[in-house]
């Protein structure tokens, strides 16, 4: 051991016990990011916080900002309760948001109890109680840095980065911001997301509508049912919407598929017709990857029609 390592418990803690605490942690035990996504328009700066932070002047509430448009997720120690969440439907919701966000990709900050939450919501155990502090156990592939006992108290998995104590250090923060710019790019949150959004389904459904009016057989199906093509084209997109995960501004559908097209005398010839016109329209506008989902979703949707019509 160097000479400013100690021994707590039987576990080196590189210093984090005494005076210096991080002096012997470099910021590059954050993993090697990728390269930065330079067309995600995501600013270092455009963090949000689960609890105000003075000394972060661009840190804004949680909820305040799309969690796919955030550069990081910070979770200051609030003393709240991690392992038991019973009757508190504020901390579910936030240990909610925590996993949303990881699961996009976004890196998340957590220090105190707010590293305890992190720690849950990668499915690690919650120890402390009785007026201690809770924290986590390493989650299952963390890296740890640094213990203080048997506490872990410095810890990393992938994009998230963990401080078991009250106070976070300069140096922690300095490495994580450093580390935003390559940690830019993100996952999609549902399936809505990955093929562009409500705008492009928007997009997609007037498009095809356009065509399908145009459409030899399909046209006079429409022209015969639909006597409000502003109301038509806002139900077939809320139902879109509900199906690929929903939105949070938008009411989700609530209705049936089967019944909804009961009685337009709709046949085999029908849905092939209107899969095809879809498939091509999906392609003309949006990415193949987002095309190949919707396509299978209303593939999927077909048969679900073909086979009540067969019955």
């Amino acid at each position: 051991m160097g000479a400013t390592d100690s021994v707590c418990g039987g576990r080196v803690c590189a210093g984090v016990c005494g005076a210096g605490a991080g002096a012997l942690i470099s910021p590059s035990v954050y993993a090697a990011p990728p390269a930065p996504n330079r067309e995600a328009g995501i600013l270092p700066a455009m963090l949000v916080t689960s609890s105000p932070l003075p000394g972060w002047p661009d840190a804004r509430p949680l909820g305040t900002v799309p969690m796919r448009d955030a550069a990081g997720l910070l979770l200051p120690h609030d003393g709240g309760p991690v392992a038991d969440l019973r009757d508190r439907p504020d901390r579910w919701a936030l240990l909610t948001d925590v996993t949303g966000a990881l699961r996009r990709g976004v890196p998340v900050l957590g220090w105190g109890t707010g590293a305890a939450l992190l720690g849950r919501a990668l499915g690690a155990a919650i120890h402390g109680s009785e007026g201690g502090l809770e924290w986590a156990a390493p989650p299952r592939g963390a890296q740890v840095h640094a213990w203080a006992g048997e506490v872990p108290r410095h810890w990393t998995h992938g994009r998230a980065v963990a401080w078991a104590a009250l106070d976070l250090p300069g140096w922690v923060r300095t490495a994580f911001l450093a580390a935003l710019p390559g940690w830019a790019d993100r996952t999609p949150g549902s399936p809505l997301e990955e093929v562009g959004g409500v705008a492009a389904l928007d997009a997609v459904v007037a498009e095809f509508y356009a065509r399908a009016r145009r459409d030899p057989l399909l046209g006079p199906v429409f022209t015969a049912h639909v006597t409000d093509w502003p109301a038509h084209l806002s139900r077939v997109t809320a139902f879109w919407v509900t199906l690929l995960g929903g939105d949070a501004d938008l009411a989700p559908w609530r209705g049936n598929l089967n019944g909804a097209h009961a009685g337009l005398g709709v046949r085999g010839e029908h849905l092939r017709a209107w899969l095809t016109l879809w498939e091509a329209t999906a392609r003309d506008l949006l990415p193949a990857s987002a095309a190949d989902l919707l396509t299978a979703r209303a593939r999927a949707m077909g048969t679900r029609l073909g086979g009540r019509q067969r019955a």
